[in-house]
C-alpha cells in the first residue's frame, strides 16, 4: 500500500531516470550538468525525496526533453508530490484529508479515467443535491458548514470534464446505483436527468451493468484507473475505503484491473441502451 505522494514521487523518479538513460548520461554526469551532488539525483530517482518543479525543469533541459506536454506533466507531478502547491484544492488543505487531495491531483493530471461504481454515482457526474446527500450519509457527524465545503470541492472537481482537453471518462455503473433512492425521489430524478445530459458529451461513456449480468469481475468493489498522457508507467489504480485509499501501481496490478474493467464493459449494456434505461427509470 502506498500513499499518493509516495506513488507520484517514485513514478516521477523512474521517469526521470528513464529520460537520463535515454540521453546517454550517468547519474554523476547529470549531476554535474545541473550543478548538484550525485546523491541528490539518486534520491530523486529512487523517490526517497521530493523534488521541486524548478529542479525537474533543470533536469529535463539537461536531458533535452522538448515535448511541451511531457515537460508540463512532469513539472506538475513534482508540484503535487510536495508539501505545498498552488492548485485550487490546496486552499482546502485544512479540511480535506491527504488521501482526498492526492486523488484530486491524480484526477486533474490524468488524460483518462476508467471507473466501476457499485454504490453511488461517480463524483464527477453528481448533482449538488445528490453530492450533499451522499456526503452527509458517509460523514453524518460533520457540521453543516463543512459538508457544504466538501460539496463545493466535489463540484469543483467536475471542471476536468469541461476543459479544452477534457478527461476521457469511462464509467460502468451497477444497476443498483440507479435504483437506490438517495435522499428523495426528487433528488434522484434530478440526478438521472443530469446523467443523461453528461453522457451526451463525446468524452463521457457510461454503461450500466444490469442485475441480469450476474457475477462479474467487480464484485470485490469499486475502483478507478487513471491514465496519463505519453506515460503509461504513471498509470495508477485507486481503491477507496471508508477512511483511506489504496494505490496500486505495479504493472501486474494495472494489467489485472484493466483486463477486469474490459470484461465488465463486455457484460454491461451499451452506452445507448444504458441511456435508454436511465430515461425509462426517470
Amino acid at each position: 500500500m502506498r500513499h499518493g505522494p509516495a506513488v507520484r514521487r517514485r513514478k516521477l523518479g523512474e521517469e526521470l531516470r528513464r529520460l537520463r538513460d535515454r540521453a546517454g548520461l550517468t547519474s554523476p554526469q547529470a549531476a554535474r550538468l545541473v550543478g548538484w551532488h550525485q546523491s541528490k539525483v539518486s534520491r530523486i530517482e529512487t523517490g526517497r525525496s521530493g523534488v521541486k518543479p524548478s529542479d525537474v525543469t533543470l533536469l529535463l533541459a539537461a536531458y533535452d526533453v522538448r515535448d511541451a506536454q511531457h515537460r508540463s506533466l512532469l513539472e506538475a507531478l513534482a508540484e503535487d508530490s510536495g508539501e505545498s502547491g498552488t492548485q485550487w484544492w490546496h486552499a482546502y488543505r485544512g479540511l480535506l484529508p491527504p488521501q482526498y487531495r492526492d486523488f484530486i491531483s491524480l484526477e486533474s493530471r490524468a488524460c483518462a479515467a476508467r471507473t466501476l461504481e457499485t454504490s453511488v454515482v461517480p463524483g464527477l457526474l453528481q448533482t449538488p443535491h445528490y453530492a450533499r446527500a451522499v456526503t452527509g450519509a458517509t460523514l453524518s457527524a460533520m457540521p453543516e458548514e463543512q459538508l457544504d465545503t466538501l460539496v463545493e470541492v466535489r463540484l469543483a472537481r467536475q471542471k476536468v470534464l469541461r476543459e479544452d482537453c477534457p478527461l476521457a471518462l469511462s464509467v460502468v455503473l451497477d444497476e443498483a446505483v440507479l435504483r437506490r433512492t438517495v435522499c428523495s425521489e426528487r433528488v434522484m430524478q434530478e440526478q438521472l436527468r443530469h446523467l443523461l445530459d453528461m453522457t451526451e458529451l463525446p468524452h463521457v461513456r457510461l454503461q450500466v451493468l444490469p442485475f441480469a449480468a450476474g457475477a462479474h469481475a467487480g464484485l470485490t468493489g469499486a475502483f478507478v484507473i487513471f491514465s496519463f498522457p505519453n506515460m503509461a508507467d504513471l498509470d495508477v489504480v485507486v481503491i477507496d475505503h471508508l477512511a483511506s485509499s489504496l494505490y496500486l501501481e505495479r504493472k501486474e496490478d494495472l494489467t489485472a484491473y484493466a483486463a477486469a474493467f474490459q470484461r465488465i464493459q463486455e457484460q454491461a449494456m451499451s452506452h445507448q441502451d444504458s441511456r435508454d434505461l436511465i430515461a425509462g427509470l426517470r
